[in-house]
């Protein structure tokens, strides 16, 4: 599970990312900006305002037209007001400084990308057991007389693509021999004529194809040679091909390949079969 723990640890150095983010967002939120602090210091003192002033007459003035309003008269008028300069507003009065801004920005795109990190490690570890693709149960075409019957007509086994495996005729004659080597979830497909080769060359791995003049699987890679049912004949392969469990039911055929079982050892030869014509390699 190398992958696995690749992606465990970048989703670790992700969610340290996003508490350090969190702690220098609250390190800074409600305190006052360098630039802030720094104009406050140097701006003078506001004077308080003096009796008689500009700022007093203006307010009596003010009242007296309030006053003048509430009474059904005639307001009084007003003197002239001067030009107010305009002033940018502070980055502080706004409620969110630039440094928020990015500090939030960095905070939602590191959350979205370990979710959706996290999603893909979910899909990645989770059991595909129950599924209808590879790694689940699998239906082949036709009904098990009908299988059957195209293997013998054509020599040759059945390829099920979305099993990644062969279905091969096995033979009855070879049944007491076939209990003795392999475990019951192999013999009873056996026992309905069956049986389900893994395409894999247990050597290193390449898809081992059938050669029609040998009535043998024949790895081209580095033949290996196993014989139509899968037993090793030749070659560095370690063993037998790996298989599956084969389930009959309702005349249907159904490959399991969520568990893949490991092809017999060395000298196993339960159908005796010889080599029936020239190699393919």
């Amino acid at each position: 599970m190398p992958i696995a723990i690749v992606i465990l640890v970048i989703l670790a150095l992700a969610a340290l990312a996003l508490f350090a983010t969190v702690n220098r967002r609250r390190a800074t939120t409600g305190t006052l900006s360098r630039e802030t602090r720094a104009r406050d210091a140097s701006a003078p003192a506001a004077a308080a305002a003096e009796p008689g002033t500009e700022i007093e007459a203006a307010g009596r003035e003010r009242a007296e037209d309030t006053k003048e309003r509430l009474a059904g008269g005639v307001p009084a008028q007003r003197g002239g007001t001067a030009v107010v300069e305009w002033e940018p507003v502070d980055e502080e009065e706004l409620g969110v400084s630039r440094r928020q801004f990015l500090n939030r920005g960095i905070l939602t795109v590191t959350g979205f990308s370990a979710g959706m990190l996290g999603i893909g490690v979910l899909g990645f570890l989770w059991p595909t057991g129950g599924g209808g693709g590879f790694g689940g149960r699998i239906r082949a075409p036709g009904s098990l007389d009908d299988i059957l019957a195209q293997i013998a007509a054509d020599k040759q086994p059945l390829y099920v693509p979305e099993a990644k495996s062969y279905l091969q005729a096995y033979p009855s004659s070879a049944l007491d021999a076939a209990r003795k080597a392999y475990p019951p979830s192999i013999v009873t497909g056996m026992e309905q004529g069956v049986t389900a080769l893994y395409q894999r060359c247990v050597h290193l791995g390449c898809r081992v194809p059938w050669c029609h003049s040998s009535q043998w699987f024949e790895c081209p890679c580095h033949g290996s040679k196993y014989n139509a049912v899968g037993e090793k004949k030749d070659g560095p392969a370690p063993r037998g091909l790996d298989r599956f469990a084969v389930i009959v039911e309702g005349g249907g055929v159904t490959i399991d390949t969520s568990t893949v079982f490991q092809g017999p050892p060395i000298g196993t030869d339960t159908t005796k079969q010889p080599q029936e014509g020239p190699s393919c390699i």
